[in-house]
Formats: C-alpha cells, structure tokens, sequence
C-alpha cells in the first residue's frame, strides 16, 4: 500500500482538503450569528459540517483506493439507486427553501450529478467504434439524462437540475459525437424548453430575475439579498475587514453560510481572499481536465471532465448569483459553503479523480523503472570509441 502512494496526485489531494478546511472556518464566522437567533450553539453549523467534512474524507480516501474502472461494473445499480431516491423524495421528502428536496438527512438530486457523470462515461465509453451513429449511440442514454433531470426539476430544484444539465452536455460533448448531432441536441433541447417553459415560470422565478437584473428598483423584497451582497463585496476592499469582522453576517445578508458565503469572504478577506479561493477551485478543474487528457481509457477520460466541469459548472453559477451575472439559485460554492450532500459528493468525486490520476501515473513510471532494470547498459571506454552492451545489442559509436 505504502508504495503505491508515490503514483496520487497530491495536487488534487491538498487543494480540495484546503479548500473544505477553509470553508469549515467560514462557515463558522459566517453562522455564529444566525445559529444563536435560531436557538442553537454558535458552533452548530459548523458541528454538522465537520461530521459531514469527516464522512467526506471516508469517501475520498476509498475511492482513492478503488479501482475506478470498476464503477462500470456496478453503473445499473448506481443509477438505479439514484433515481429510486429522487422517486423518494417526491413521494416523502420534505420542503426546505420551496424545494421538496431532502429525505434521510441527504439531497439526492446532489448523488445524481455524480451518478449521472459515472453513467454517461460508462454509456458513452462503450460506444466509440459507433459514436457517430446518432440514433444507435448518442440517443438511448438521453432518456434517462432527461429522467433524471425531470425528477429534479419536479421537486423542483432549477439550480441543480440546470448543473446536471450542464454536466451533461459537457460529458456528450467530451465523447467525441459529430458536430451535426451536437447541434441536433440543442434544437431538441431549446424545443424541450418551450414547451416545459410556460409551467417552469412562477413567480417566484420570475421575482429571482428581477431581483438579479434590477435589484435596486425591489430593494425590500426581491433585490434584498443581492444587495447585501454587493455591500459586503464593497465592504471587503482589496485586504478585507479581518477574519471575523463582517457586519453583513449579522443578520443582514440571509443564510450567509450558504450559497453567499464568497460574499462574507470578499467582506472578511478582501479581494485577495477571493482570489485565493478562486484559483484553487481554477487548479482543481485544470488538474482534472490534465487528467482526462492524458488517461489511455474514454472511461476515465470522461469520468475526469465530467468530474471536473461539475466542479466548474457549479463555481461559475455560485459565483455568478453572487455578482449579480445570474439569478439566485441556491446553488453552493464547491467545498466553502454549508451543504453536507454537496460536500461528500465533491471529496468523493475528488476521490475517483486521484485514482484516475493514480493509474496514469503508475502506467507511466513503471515502464520506465522496468526499462531502466532490464536494459542496464555498462559503458566500456577504449581506443577508438565507446560501447554500449545491453542483453539485446552492442552499438559503436
């Protein structure tokens, strides 16, 4: 076992470690607060994210270990397993933020983006010799991506359903299908959209655009979040008020543990604070787009950009709510905000990534080392030049 550890990637086992680490101190300084006026310790956020911080390291640490290749084995009753509790949920979870979307203490619509990713790489991996033939190879594993995605929708949970989308597409894309069916997809989902359109838009969806859009002309309702938001960002400057210090968590930036947690970190850490969390999220999906190029199997090569682009995916929305380029979706910031679910998903997808990284490693050292071993070459100098001797040729030169 022990040796075998030369062969991870300790960039892809540091920087997420960090990041979780990192997101524990915030969650705390951003959830004292509210905690009290809920009638809870100051610590209790912060309790129930470390439990699921430790559950996380489980999961990372044995996926780490476990042969990624295998999930192929196991993907029907992974899926299986997946959709059987988004079924749960709409039948006996229970409604948190107007989404039915929680049941046993978990979300599963956040076990599905990974599950999802683990079944269109399996999918799509087998179906290279035929990739280009659209309705033997690219249509079948949309039915059930559009299960899925319409069990999530259904709860309904916009934010995620719109990641799981995004996923996806980026994993379809990555499988190499024509360009004519990649256009074709985006006609039959722009047709998809319209006709869901008219029963997705309440007013309740409506008010998140307003409120993203125009936030100043609602500045007691729908714009309220947003330009708290923008006050803590403003607060924070380039060095920030000081770990601690930020005022907008004490009950004027709702649920800032949350998904607008970036906010209390511009506001405690400055811009460089921001900037700090950002490139390592940047290292994060780099690191696992490197990885994807450079494994031999499509598996793992798909499995890597669909982990990576969820972790992207999911950082471009947060941080766009935020800003005011997107509307507020609930969406968290990968590894920093408070969302157990979220978090286990994401160490153990980090788990898988270092394993992918692993073999890749281990299939490029190894031959060297075994080549170094069998083909030892003894220089022999004498007059007139020099020879090479291994156990399979002499060369004079």
């Amino acid at each position: 076992m022990l040796d075998k550890l030369k062969y991870y990637d300790y960039t892809l086992i540091i920087t997420p470690i960090l990041l979780s680490a990192f997101g524990l101190v915030m969650i705390y300084s951003a959830s004292m607060v509210f905690a009290v006026v809920q009638g809870y310790p100051p610590t209790y956020y912060l309790t129930q994210q470390a439990v699921r911080f430790g559950m996380g390291l489980v999961g990372f640490i044995v996926c780490s270990v476990f042969p990624y290749r295998y999930y192929q084995k196991l993907i029907k009753l992974i899926i299986l397993g997946v959709i059987l509790l988004l079924i749960a949920v709409l039948l006996f979870g229970s409604t948190v933020n107007n989404a039915q979307s929680w049941i046993l203490g978990i979300q599963p619509a956040e076990f599905a983006k990974l599950a999802l990713i683990m079944y269109l790489a399996s999918v799509y991996s087998k179906k290279q010799e035929y990739i280009n033939e659209f309705n033997r190879a690219v249509l079948p594993p949309l039915i059930i991506t559009g299960f899925i995605l319409a069990l999530i929708t259904m709860q309904p949970d916009i934010g995620t359903a719109s990641i799981v989308f995004l996923i996806a597409c980026s994993v379809i894309f990555s499988s190499g299908i024509r360009l004519k069916h990649l256009v074709l997809l985006m006609f039959i989902g722009i047709v998809f959209v319209l006709i869901a359109l008219p029963y997705m838009i309440t007013d309740v969806r409506i008010a998140r655009f307003t409120g993203a859009y125009q936030p100043f002309e609602t500045p007691d309702s729908d714009g309220y979040q947003l330009i708290q938001s923008y006050v803590a960002i403003g607060n924070g400057g380039l060095t920030g008020e000081g770990l601690g210090q930020s005022v907008q968590k004490l009950g004027y930036l709702t649920e800032a543990h949350t998904d607008f947690i970036m906010a209390i970190v511009a506001e405690e850490l400055g811009f460089i604070g921001v900037l700090i969390v950002i490139g390592m999220l940047a290292i994060i999906v780099l690191r696992g787009i490197f990885i994807s190029r450079k494994a031999k199997d499509s598996f793992g090569a798909l499995l890597a950009i669909g982990i990576s682009c969820m972790v992207g995916i999911q950082a471009f929305i947060n941080l766009g709510a935020i800003s005011g380029i997107l509307p507020i979706t609930g969406v968290p910031l990968p590894f920093v905000s408070y969302g157990g679910s979220s978090l286990l998903v994401l160490l153990t997808s980090m788990g898988i990534l270092n394993n992918i990284a692993m073999q890749i490693n281990k299939r490029e050292m190894e031959p060297t080392a075994e080549k170094q071993y069998n083909n030892t070459k003894v220089l022999h100098t004498y007059q007139g030049g020099k020879t090479w001797h291994n156990s399979n040729k002499s060369t004079k030169f």
